[in-house]
């Protein structure tokens, strides 16, 4: 739930009031009375007895939003005609479409983009496959591909309600690197069926972009695909996850004086995101880290582990803590939480060490208050648009993609993940560096620039693989 009002809960009212009288200047302080914002107020029609006015203002959410309704319709003289819910008119009909590259004025200009002219083209392909990169949009195209199991915060809801949030990560593509993205919603959760289909589907894309499928089935999905396909598997969940922590925590560690080498971590949080940030911050040097799920700290003494969970106790907590996440916060220099609202206080953040970093990701709302948490730590970062240090997937797998695509990568390696990381800390100088600035906003111009050149310079080296759990 949003705290102030926002624009995501942004409505328009068309309403009637008197010409003459109070009601309009009335309308503005109606929508501030009720805790709204007026961000517009359109006269649309006017005559001697009524005025037709839009009044767009911004709400906290849709309770609050019909709240502001009612003071407005209180205002006397009001007649509410309609109201209107902006992001809902954003979606009407869906926010992507197919545009053709080419002129298609005449005869001539049809008969080389289709037949009899396109024949030739693709018998040049069918005798090398490569030249579907250099020929179609195979060269600049990623699916976005998703069961609907975990969308967002909102859970399993399934392929259709997945498409609108498939659309938009299309759209980041667009709008951030200039790549052709398309969602890919599959009615199964069923990993064999994911595979295939996607296997089935890939020779018309570049890339494969895996959104928003639940562990542990993200894991195998991902894994099996790279062995089968000679395009790039990227599971945004987890590695742009990954890098846009790492990046941050670079800069952050910066802001107070440590290593990563040297200070203490609390993770909470050992699902898809979990996992792969854990493993990018141990490539990155991190020696002491400990992780928590809902069950308390992993560790090797458990007997609930999954093969995932397993790697973690082996690679982490070295000392064998077996406590509560509390007590595993308690004197560590950094906590990142990828996990669930409210599950510690502005006390459990006291009780850290001086000047500590906490990146409270959780969405919308993080696992600690933002305000309870900046009046102990050094460093604060969240996954909210309204509070400083917002931490958002956009800021990686735009330039990731664009790298890896100019560069005809086969495989996503983990060296990639780190230049990818290390170029998105360094948009931020060491001028502008400051406890409410570690990592840029999303429409800094050099973000997915940088990003993709380092990814593009790691794909002409010689990288390894991931090595699975």
């Amino acid at each position: 739930m949003a705290t102030v009002p926002s624009v995501s809960y942004s409505i328009t009212v068309r309403l009637e009031v008197p010409a003459g009288g109070k009601a309009v200047s009335l309308l503005t302080h109606a929508v501030e009375s009720a805790g709204g914002v007026v961000t517009a107020l359109d006269v649309t029609n006017a005559g001697h007895e009524k005025l037709r006015i839009d009044v767009t203002c911004a709400a906290r959410d849709t309770d609050h939003a019909q709240a502001i309704v009612d003071q407005l319709e209180a205002v006397e003289g009001v007649v509410i005609h309609k109201v209107s819910d902006r992001t809902f008119l954003m979606h009407l009909g869906g926010k992507i479409e197919m545009v053709s590259k080419v002129p298609l004025r005449n005869r001539d200009e049809l008969s080389m983009a289709y037949t009899p002219g396109v024949a030739r083209v693709s018998m040049a392909i069918a005798r090398n496959k490569e030249d579907a990169r250099r020929l179609t949009i195979k060269r600049n195209t990623v699916a976005v591909v998703t069961d609907g199991s975990a969308v967002l915060g909102l859970g399993n809801i399934g392929p259709e309600a997945a498409l609108p949030v498939m659309e938009g990560k299309a759209a980041l593509f667009k709008r951030f690197a200039g790549i052709d993205a398309w969602p890919i919603c599959l009615d199964t959760q069923d990993v064999d069926e994911i595979v295939r289909t996607v296997q089935v589907i890939a020779p018309g894309f570049g890339g494969i972009n895996l959104e928003d499928i639940g562990a542990p089935r993200c894991f195998e999905v991902e894994r099996r695909l790279r062995e089968l396909l000679d395009i790039p598997v990227f599971h945004d969940d987890q590695h742009g996850t990954a890098i846009c922590v790492l990046a941050a925590l670079t800069n952050a560690l910066r802001v107070v004086d440590k290593n990563i080498e040297n200070v203490r971590i609390t993770m909470a949080g050992a699902g898809a995101a979990g996992y792969a940030v854990l493993r990018l911050l141990l490539a990155a040097g991190a020696r002491n880290v400990i992780v928590c799920d809902y069950l308390g700290a992993v560790h090797k003494g458990r007997d609930d582990l999954d093969d995932s969970l397993r790697w973690m106790a082996d690679n982490t907590n070295s000392e064998g803590y077996a406590g509560d996440l509390r007590g595993a916060v308690k004197d560590a220099d950094v906590f990142v939480g990828v996990s669930a609202p409210g599950i510690l206080t502005g006390d459990d953040i006291a009780s850290m060490a001086k000047d500590a970093v906490v990146f409270a990701l959780a969405n919308p709302e993080p696992e600690v208050s933002p305000d309870d948490a900046r009046e102990h730590a050094a460093v604060v970062a969240t996954g909210r648009s309204d509070y400083p240090n917002q931490i958002n997937n956009v800021l990686a797998f735009p330039g990731v993609f664009r790298g890896l695509l100019d560069a005809q990568a086969s495989v996503v390696t983990e060296e990639m993940l780190l230049a990818a990381a290390g170029a998105l800390a360094a948009v931020v100088t060491p001028e502008e560096l400051g406890p409410n600035y570690i990592i840029p906003s999303v429409f800094h111009p050099d973000v997915s620039t940088a990003v993709a050149a380092a990814v593009r310079e790691s794909a002409g080296g010689r990288a390894r693989g991931f090595t699975e759990a």
